[in-house]
């Protein structure tokens, strides 16, 4: 139904073109060109002279609004709007697009159906995304080398980024900046700036577009510290050498113990294991000689039979076997006979002489008994 009161006004405002006797009018001043961020209200002016018949916008070729010669506008959409005013013989069309989004942008003309005389703007509509550090505040040594990191997000067209350093603007040699476009049209932009800061300094990131009148920006502080001194680095060296060679050498200890609580451990065996062969070997000793008393047992040359010791008595000599004048001491418990002991001086009394014996009278029968 819009679409069909826009070519019943257009059909209008031709029909009163076509029949009016006067043909002076024209377009004193057209509209300008606009650069507006998403979400604003676009204005565009366009001034005629007097006895104009009929007015119309268009954007992209496409009729918006029309205006009639009283300053009357035909409003079909109420995105778009006007605002007119008369200035003596000349009238003034100030055109009002609200919530302009990406899709708005294009070309704008003012159009009094003269084909001669419209006039033309151009519409950009940009888009603000956002803008962020991704590292936020720092703390580094001095001389050490740091990247810091700037993302601007969702922006039309593709944003312009630089950086500042204390206020100082850095070449862009000293940073890369890559870019990709989404599905939606809008850009991402990272920006990564390589720095080795002196002193403690304020880092900016700047992104700038043509609608924005201020560049947008954020910003982050960087604090400096000085590196360890080179005592402090010894100190800590010793202490990690120390803590080294103490780990060693308790790990050399503990070995040590381990292999002499082995050896003593070995010792202790090799000397029960000698001690049970000694005492196997002393074992196997004693039961050879107890073998060996054994057969020496079964004769016994001190015993005298009594047949033998009789017949001495008789006689008046003994008989005496190989071995047994030891059984005869001086102290034995024995009777002698003072009738057979015979003093020899050198005289020949009919005795016998030159030889003192000792024989028993009433001799001891002895017994040798083996136990086995």
């Amino acid at each position: 139904m819009d679409r069909y009161w826009e070519w019943i006004w257009l059909a209008f405002s031709l029909s009163v073109l076509l029949t009016d006797t006067g043909f002076g009018y024209s377009i004193i001043e057209g509209p300008r060109n606009l650069t507006i961020l998403a979400g604003s209200v676009a204005h565009f002016n366009c001034t005629v002279s007097e006895r104009w018949p009929v007015l119309i916008w268009l954007l992209n070729g496409n009729p918006i609004l029309t205006v009639l010669s009283n300053g009357t506008p035909i409003i079909t959409n109420p995105k778009y709007n006007q605002d007119g005013f008369q200035n003596g013989t000349e009238f003034t069309s100030g055109l009002k697009i609200f919530d302009v989004q990406l899709n708005d942008s294009g070309e704008i003309k003012c159009s009094l159906q003269n084909l001669q005389d419209d006039k033309y703007a151009f519409l950009s509509v940009q888009v603000n995304g956002s803008l962020t550090i991704k590292t936020g505040n720092l703390s580094v040594r001095e001389n050490q080398t740091t990247e810091i990191i700037c993302e601007a997000l969702g922006w039309a067209p593709a944003p312009q980024i630089s950086w500042m350093v204390n206020n100082i603007t850095l070449d862009n040699s000293m940073y890369i900046t890559n870019r990709s476009q989404g599905s939606n049209g809008l850009y991402n932009e990272e920006s990564i700036l390589t720095l080795t800061p002196m002193t403690n300094s304020t880092v900016t990131c700047f992104v700038a577009i043509d609608a924005l009148s201020e560049p947008q920006y954020a910003t982050v502080t960087l604090t400096v510290y000085e590196p360890p001194s080179i005592a402090g680095d010894d100190g800590r060296t010793r202490t990690i050498i120390l803590a080294v060679v103490l780990s060693v050498v308790g790990f050399l200890l503990l070995i040590l113990i381990i292999l002499l609580i082995i050896c003593c451990c070995k010792r202790r065996k090799d000397s029960k294991y000698q001690e049970e062969m000694r005492k196997a070997s002393e074992k196997k000793t004693a039961d050879r000689n107890l073998e060996t008393d054994r057969h020496s047992g079964q004769e016994n040359y001190a015993y005298s039979p009594d047949d033998t010791g009789r017949a001495g008595q008789m006689t008046g000599v003994p008989s005496f076997s190989p071995d047994n004048s030891s059984l005869y001491a001086p102290d034995w418990d024995l009777d002698v006979n003072p009738a057979s002991q015979v003093s020899y001086n050198g005289r020949h009394d009919g005795v016998q002489p030159s030889r003192t014996t000792a024989v028993p009278i009433n001799p001891r029968k002895i017994r040798n008994v083996t136990h086995v």
